[in-house]
Formats: C-alpha cells, sequence, structure tokens
C-alpha cells in the first residue's frame, strides 16, 4: 500500500512516516514532521532480538502517531537484490505483521556513503561516527521517500479571476 492509498482517517495530515535503516548491529530510525515535510532523527537502537527490535519499533510507531514505515532496501548498485535486500524484505514482512501498519521497501543505496560524506563535513570524530551515521541514514531515506512522494502529486493551480 503507497502513501496515497491510505486509508483517511491514516493521511490525515497528523499521522508520521517512520524510516528504517535495518543494520545487523544498529537500526537507524528517522520520523517526519505531522506534515511530512521535515524529517528527524531519533537515537539509534541497538540490536537485540528480533522480538526486542520489533516491540520497541512498535512503541515508536504508537508514540510518533505513525501510519506508514519506509524499510531501506540495500539493492546492489545494478539495482538487483542480493543478500542484504532479502534480509530487509524479510524484516519488512515481519514489522507490516508485528505492527499492523503498511510498510514499503526503498532503494537505499549510497544512502550511508552520503551520509559519511555529511559527518566528514561536520568533522565528527571517527569515534563518535558510528553512533550517528546510521541515524543520518534514516533522515535521507526518508528525505528521498517524502521527496518522491511530492514530486507524484500535482501543482495547485492559481484560478483568475
Amino acid at each position: 500500500m503507497s502513501a496515497s492509498q491510505l486509508p483517511d482517517n491514516q493521511d490525515s495530515g497528523q499521522s508520521r512516516i517512520m524510516a528504517i535503516d535495518l543494520g545487523a548491529r544498529r537500526i537507524g530510525i528517522a520520523v517526519s514532521d505531522p506534515l511530512r515535510i521535515t524529517a528527524q532523527g531519533l537515537p539509534t537502537y541497538e540490536r537485540r532480538n528480533k522480538r526486542q527490535d520489533l516491540g520497541y519499533l512498535k512503541s515508536l510507531a504508537q508514540e510518533y502517531n505513525v501510519s506508514l514505515l519506509i524499510v531501506g532496501n540495500p539493492l546492489n548498485m545494478d539495482g538487483t537484490s542480493g543478500p542484504a535486500s532479502e534480509e530487509a524484505r524479510l524484516f519488512a514482512s515481519q514489522l507490516q505483521r508485528h505492527l499492523h501498519l503498511p510498510v514499503q521497501l526503498w532503494d537505499e543505496r549510497l544512502t550511508t556513503v552520503e551520509a559519511g560524506l555529511i559527518l566528514d563535513a561536520t568533522g565528527l570524530a571517527k569515534t563518535k561516527r558510528k553512533t550517528v551515521i546510521d541515524r543520518v541514514a534514516a533522515v535521507l531515506l526518508l528525505e528521498s521517500f517524502m521527496d518522491s512522494q511530492r514530486l507524484q502529486q500535482p501543482l495547485p493551480v492559481d484560478s483568475v479571476g
């Protein structure tokens, strides 16, 4: 289900989108504002086990009134699926069943590279990077998704009297 197909009560402009940058040890998380204009990174989550990971994400989705989840899909550079992409697909499926919310995979190629470049520009010490790189990657993922949604919407037409 795409964001444009959400039930009316979930697309009231008051619900948020949550993006997940899935890693083997950490999960980067970002949420949109209620108007779905900006993305804010949340603290990076250290993975424990599938049950606890899903429970934590469910509590965040409830806390932030999330109506759509975006899971980063780490496709190969040629656009094909590899082992990491299959893991993201499986996790997205489990997330959808556990949270009872629509989940959409979104191409995340190079978001971590871009996040690294952003952190390089800030001069953040290498020792502190791993605590924020996943959060920055999740923000970039969510911004990419929201930008694509805005491009799909027709521009308003001014009427001339």
